[in-house]
C-alpha cells in the first residue's frame, strides 16, 4: 500500500505542477552560452549562430521514479552545470558543424556522429584508433583524460534525426550518459509560417511548434556506483534496472521542460496537440524517436498510430514521389536507430453534448473517477465530480498514455509503471480557454 500511495502522490505532484507551470510559464530555466529555445513542452533546441558548440564533460546525479538517485556522466554546454541527457544540438542542413569537446573525466573520451560523412578531428579525418599491438582503442581520435580537448567538424549534408555519442569504450561511456540528439533541419521553406518540412526532399510537413522527442535510454545503477567510486566493473554483468524517456522516468516524464524539482533532467516528454481539423488544424505533429540503449524499445502510443516518414535520417518519401512510409502502432526502435513519425488525433465520432455517446452514463455514486477525467466524456467540457475529488485537468482536455510495450522496461528497479511512459495531451480545438 505504501508503494501505491507514493506512486499516486508523485503522479499528482507532477501533473499538478505541470498545470501550474503551463498557466504561469514560470519554469526555472538556466541561461546558456548558446541559444536554447525553452518551450514548456516539446523539443528544447540548443543552437548557435555559427553551428559551433563547446561541450564539456560533467558529472552529477539524476532522480529516478523510485526516489533513488544515480551518479551519471554527461555533456553540457561549457559553463553550464551537469544535465542528463546531453543538449539537443539543432543545426541547419548545409551548416559546417563544429563540436569542441573538453574532457574533465579521468579516462579518454571521443565523439562519433553516426550518419554524418567526412567528419574531421582537429582538422584531419576522424578514424578509428589502435594501440601498438593493433587492438582497437577508440572509434575516433580522443580528448585525453583530465583536461584534453578535441575539435570535431563536419558538414550536415542531410536533414533528419541523429545521435552523437562517445566512440571510446562506448559500452561503458554511452551507458554512463555520454550521448545526445543532433537534429538537422532542411533549409527549404514551405512558404507557410505554420509548417516545416521534415526533410530536404518529399512533401512531409508538420505543424511548427508541435515537435516532440522520445529519447530512450537505460541505466544500471551498479555500473554508476562503480564508476563513482573509481572501482572496476565487469561489463558482462551489466544489467539495466532503469529505463528512461528523455532522461526521466514516469511520472516525471510528463512534467514540463526545466521543471524546478528536476534540476539535472531538463527535458519533458509530454506531447501537447489539438485535434485534426481539415481547415483550422490540417497539419500533423512530429515525433523523433532515438534509442541509445542496448536492446529494442517497442514504444506504443495508445489509441493512435504514427506515420513513419523516415529512419536514421533517410526519408521514406523521396522527391520523385515514391512513398515507402507506413503506419505503425508500436515503433520498434532498435539500438542506435532513429525514427521520425508524424501523428495527429482525430475526433472521428464527433461526440458532444449535442451528439451524446450512445450509452447511459451511470449515476455519480456508481462511477469511479480517474485523476485525468474532467467529469465529462466530451472534449473541452468539465462535468460534476465528487466532493473532495482533485481535478487534474484545465479545460476538459484528454490525456492518452504512450509507453514502452516491453513491460519489463516500464519499471524502476521493481516499481511498475515508472519507466519510459508519457501522455499525449489533446486540447480542445482552437480557439479554446486552455492556458498556452
Amino acid at each position: 500500500m505504501t508503494m501505491f500511495k507514493f506512486k499516486w502522490t508523485r503522479w499528482g505532484l507532477a501533473l499538478g505542477l505541470l498545470l501550474t507551470l503551463l498557466s504561469t510559464s514560470s519554469a526555472v530555466r538556466p541561461q546558456a552560452v548558446v541559444a536554447q529555445s525553452t518551450p514548456t513542452d516539446g523539443i528544447v533546441c540548443t543552437t548557435s549562430a555559427n553551428a559551433t558548440f563547446t561541450l564539456r564533460t560533467e558529472t552529477g546525479y539524476i532522480g529516478m521514479s523510485d526516489d533513488n538517485t544515480v551518479f551519471m556522466w554527461g555533456f553540457s554546454i561549457a559553463g553550464q552545470p551537469f544535465q542528463h541527457p546531453s543538449p539537443v544540438l539543432c543545426v541547419n542542413q548545409g551548416d559546417t558543424v563544429t563540436v569542441i569537446v573538453q574532457n574533465t573525466l579521468a579516462e579518454d573520451i571521443s565523439l562519433v556522429f553516426p550518419g554524418q560523412e567526412n567528419v574531421l578531428a582537429n582538422g584531419a579525418p576522424s578514424t578509428p584508433q589502435f594501440d601498438g599491438g593493433g587492438a582497437l582503442t577508440s572509434l575516433a581520435p580522443v580528448a585525453a583524460a583530465n583536461g584534453g580537448t578535441m575539435t570535431y567538424s563536419f558538414v550536415a549534408s542531410r536533414a533528419g534525426t541523429f545521435i552523437y555519442q562517445s566512440g571510446t569504450n562506448p559500452d561503458r561511456q554511452v551507458r554512463m550518459g555520454l550521448f545526445g540528439a543532433l537534429l538537422v533541419r532542411p533549409t527549404r521553406s514551405t512558404g507557410n509560417p505554420d509548417t516545416r518540412y521534415v526533410y530536404d526532399s518529399g512533401d512531409v510537413v508538420y505543424r511548427a511548434g508541435k515537435e516532440f522527442m522520445v529519447l530512450l535510454s537505460e541505466v544500471d545503477p551498479y555500473l554508476s556506483q562503480a564508476v563513482e567510486r573509481g572501482e572496476p566493473f565487469d561489463m558482462s554483468l551489466y544489467k539495466p534496472r532503469y529505463w528512461l524517456i528523455n532522461g526521466r522516468g514516469f511520472p516525471d516524464s510528463i512534467a514540463p521542460n526545466y521543471a524546478a524539482w528536476l534540476p539535472t533532467q531538463p527535458y519533458g516528454a509530454l506531447a501537447r496537440i489539438n485535434p485534426y481539423d481539415a481547415t483550422a488544424n490540417p497539419y500533423p505533429a512530429l515525433v523523433r524517436y532515438l534509442n541509445v540503449g542496448t536492446i529494442e524499445f517497442p514504444f506504443h502510443p495508445h489509441g493512435n498510430h504514427g506515420r513513419i516518414v523516415g529512419r536514421d535520417g533517410f526519408p521514406l518519401i523521396d522527391g520523385g514521389g515514391a512513398d515507402l512510409s507506413f503506419d505503425k502502432f508500436s515503433v520498434n526502435v532498435g539500438p542506435g536507430q532513429t525514427w521520425d513519425a508524424t501523428f495527429d488525433w482525430r475526433d472521428n465520432e464527433g461526440y458532444s453534448e449535442s451528439n451524446p455517446v450512445p450509452i447511459t452514463i451511470p449515476n455519480l455514486q456508481n462511477m469511479a473517477f480517474g485523476m485525468f477525467f474532467s467529469g465529462s466524456p466530451y472534449l473541452g467540457n468539465s462535468g460534476t465530480k465528487p466532493v473532495g475529488d482533485t481535478a487534474m485537468t484545465q479545460c476538459g482536455e484528454y490525456y492518452i498514455i504512450a509507453h514502452n510495450h516491453a513491460l519489463f522496461q516500464l519499471d524502476s528497479w521493481g516499481v511498475p509503471m515508472t519507466g519510459p511512459a508519457t501522455f499525449t495531451r489533446v486540447d480542445p480545438p482552437l480557439p479554446n480557454n486552455c492556458p498556452q
